[in-house]
């Protein structure tokens, strides 16, 4: 069973399309990495599973059953653009109003336990308003996760988060996948931290679905390069490129891709004067990987 099934979903606004037949699939207990370029129709597909909005045609399914089941409903934990609270309330107060909303008994205890969750335990007397914008999102995920839901949307949780807070959202999240039987469909423009946790990806553009595949299916798939750094850049390519297929100059390194041998390459150059200061070996990430996925579909 996967937690979200979605098929031919539309929705348009003023005859515009925002999705235009998106499909997607996320898998139970994963961390889904959802990307996209501004306007690709991510926040609008958030907005339409927490049914936020109404949709024009098409189906979501979710934990196999539609969407509206009142049942499903409440499996559903999400933090969109802002946690909502009071600022001049403590954490305390806004989970607990949060509580009393949701019918939740025993509220002094679930909010201990989502405290705990999002490393706030120490904070809970903390006003909203005083809070760092990590901080911030910690609360709105606790706020989120009120209940137990089994399934947890977030959009742009990381965004201008420091290094610090990016790690410990990072160690959220998968605990949260780990150890609270909760799947996570994340939206962020920050894939080389996204890369770190996700197990899955659906690559969305034009509120079309061009592309999902699991971070092992990513990593299969990633080109293979020879990363070298010379003092002449401009021959050591020239040089290259009389025997390589796919060699250019990407951030002060001449890369050549798709090739293995790292000895023979250095070889080539050696034997033409050139002595390489630095030499790795690497595969193309995921913000590349989606640079090139993104050119492909243009040139076409």
């Amino acid at each position: 069973m996967n937690a979200i099934e979605i098929k031919g979903l539309t929705k348009s606004f003023r005859g515009m399309y925002a999705l235009n037949g998106l499909n997607m699939t996320v898998p139970v207990g994963s961390i889904y990495g959802f990307i996209g370029e501004n306007g690709s129709g991510k926040s609008t597909t958030e907005k339409l599973i927490c049914g936020h909005l109404a949709k024009d045609s098409g189906t979501i399914s979710l934990f196999g059953k539609d969407y509206t089941d009142a049942g499903v409903r409440v499996k559903v934990g999400a933090l969109i653009e802002n946690a909502g609270c009071f600022p001049s309330s403590s954490i305390y107060m806004n989970l607990k109003m949060q509580c009393l909303n949701l019918g939740i008994k025993n509220i002094d205890e679930e909010i201990t336990r989502v405290l705990k969750i999002v490393k706030m335990e120490e904070h809970r007397e903390l006003k909203f308003k005083k809070c760092s914008l990590g901080m911030k999102q910690r609360v709105g995920i606790a706020m989120a996760l009120l209940g137990s839901p089994s399934l947890l949307i977030l959009d742009e949780p990381i965004n201008g988060l420091d290094t610090d807070g990016m790690k410990i959202m990072r160690e959220i999240l998968v605990d949260i996948t780990k150890n609270y039987n909760c799947t996570v469909l994340i939206s962020s423009h920050i894939l080389g931290e996204l890369e770190k946790i996700a197990t899955h990806y659906g690559i969305i553009r034009e509120g079309k679905m061009i592309q999902e595949l699991s971070s092992a299916e990513m990593e299969a798939r990633a080109r293979i390069f020879v990363s070298l750094k010379v003092k002449d850049s401009k021959k050591a390519i020239e040089i290259l490129k009389g025997k390589y297929k796919n060699v250019r100059l990407e951030q002060e390194f001449v890369r050549v891709y798709d090739e293995e041998n790292v000895e023979e390459i250095v070889k080539y150059l050696v034997d033409s004067n050139i002595i390489p200061s630095e030499i790795k070996k690497n595969k193309v990430g995921l913000e590349e990987y989606y640079i090139e996925l993104m050119s492909r579909k243009e040139a076409k």
